[in-house]
């Protein structure tokens, strides 16, 4: 509810009288809302965006625009944006009936227009951005995404917010590699499996990662490293030479946290992964 003010003059006889200062109120039949219906974000997803708003006048209000920021932020003076919207996403509802899309600007910014919204009627407008390269992913990083809604009838445009951060964890992926290539028979050879953590968090004990492979053919005599410090059987892994069956003890995995730095020329952020690497040593 906005209050305004306002007050008079009275001249005579080369006399100035102020009046009193009088106070109104507009009441604000237009509100809106903004929500994510996740909190947490991680590269390359699409986060889904909820856009609320409820007409409670008698009239109707038209040619309603919602002008999307999609993050917008300043680095080294260009204006960069997190949020890519994700073409086709969105959908439109008035007193939850799906209606035509909008017309929309992908733009940056985001531009939703040509909507009506009846008296005492709600609209929710739903879409998908997706993160992009732009986006903060350390633990300490944000994207907060603007909204303004405007249109006939709306004295004041309407500024709505939310506010995402880094999905907090590892992310973890496993390469395997196999030396020498070919190997002859009674012979030894080495399997390395490259361990890469593109999350913000290190995989810690806690994490229980392990890792499990079925050799063959089977290896016997095997040595086994990790981060090369040799490890030993029965209290880091297990080995089955009947099977060939090699599993890794719970929690002796451990990946670094990746790194994150920004490109001084794009802004664009670069990951550097944390890395670790088991080896396995056997005759074949």
């Amino acid at each position: 509810m906005a209050q305004f003010t306002n007050q008079a003059q009275l001249t005579y006889n080369n006399s100035v009288i102020s009046s009193n200062v009088a106070v109104g109120e507009i009441l604000e039949v237009i509100s809106a809302a903004k929500t994510s219906l996740s909190n947490d974000y991680t590269l390359g997803e699409d986060v889904t965006y909820v856009i609320s708003a409820v007409n409670s006048g008698t009239t109707a209000v038209t040619d309603i625009s919602v002008t999307d920021d999609l993050g917008a932020y300043t680095f080294g003076g260009e204006t960069l944006y997190p949020l890519t919207y994700t073409d086709g996403s969105v959908r439109m509802y008035i007193n939850g009936v799906l209606q035509p899309s909008p017309v929309v600007t992908a733009g940056p910014p985001l531009v939703f227009s040509g909507i009506t919204l009846p008296a005492d009627s709600n609209l929710i407008i739903v879409y998908e951005a997706q993160i992009n390269q732009f986006a903060p992913l350390d633990t300490l990083g944000s994207i907060t995404n603007t909204a303004t809604v405007d249109g006939n009838g709306i004295p004041t445009p309407i500024t709505v917010t939310e506010t995402v951060t880094p999905e907090a964890g590892p992310d973890l992926t496993i390469t395997k590699s196999i030396q020498p290539i070919p190997v002859t028979e009674n012979s030894r050879v080495t399997y390395t499996f490259l361990l890469q953590n593109y999350g913000n968090t290190e995989a810690d004990a806690s994490a229980n990662a392990v890792i499990t492979d079925t050799f063959d053919p089977i290896l016997t005599d095997i040595i086994v490293t990790f981060n090369g410090t040799a490890w030993t059987e029965g209290t880091q892994f297990t080995y089955d030479e009947a099977t060939g069956l090699f599993t890794t003890v719970a929690g002796e995995i451990t990946v670094p946290a990746a790194t994150y730095t920004t490109n001084p020329e794009t802004g664009a952020v670069v990951i550097a992964p944390g890395v670790s690497t088991l080896t396995v040593t056997g005759t074949i």
